[in-house]
């Protein structure tokens, strides 16, 4: 009886360990391949007959420009970032941008307070000077005005 009882625990003992071996290789990602059966297909019997004329060609999208006295605020940007006018102008910022801004003189001569998306901000400057100014929620916004 004690044969048969050491025979069980030795075939048990291998059985516990082919398991292992088997979890083993699965978890390493042992793989099995298949094959199937496929339908060839028909090689092209013609090359196309003409190649484009022309290269596509990626068009950057552009903030809006501004003109005259005016200060587009576009893309997290003044533009222009800098503009000359004379003294007595009447500078205006439009926020074209899909959030809030602000025109903040680093001096303080003037501050649009939160200008949301659509709203203009104006400001007249009546002494000659370079105005530097920034949006105080977006810091690394900045431009200039020189005023002669």
């Amino acid at each position: 009886m004690q044969k048969t009882y050491a025979y069980t625990t030795t075939e048990a003992r291998l059985c516990l360990l082919a398991l292992c071996l088997v979890v083993l290789l699965t978890a390493c990602g042992g793989t099995t391949t298949t094959t199937s059966a496929s339908t060839p297909t028909a090689a092209p019997t013609a090359a196309p007959t003409s190649a484009p004329t022309t290269a596509p060609t990626n068009t950057p999208t552009t903030a809006p420009t501004s003109t005259g006295n005016s200060v587009s605020i576009a893309n997290f940007a003044f533009s222009p970032t800098a503009l000359t006018v004379k003294t007595g102008t009447k500078v205006i910022w439009t926020n074209n941008d899909t959030v809030t801004h602000t025109v903040t003189a680093n001096k303080g001569a003037f501050n649009s307070g939160p200008l949301a998306p659509g709203s203009t901000y104006s400001f007249t400057f009546t002494k000659a000077g370079t105005y530097s100014y920034h949006c105080n929620i977006h810091p690394s916004m900045m431009a200039t005005i020189v005023v002669q």
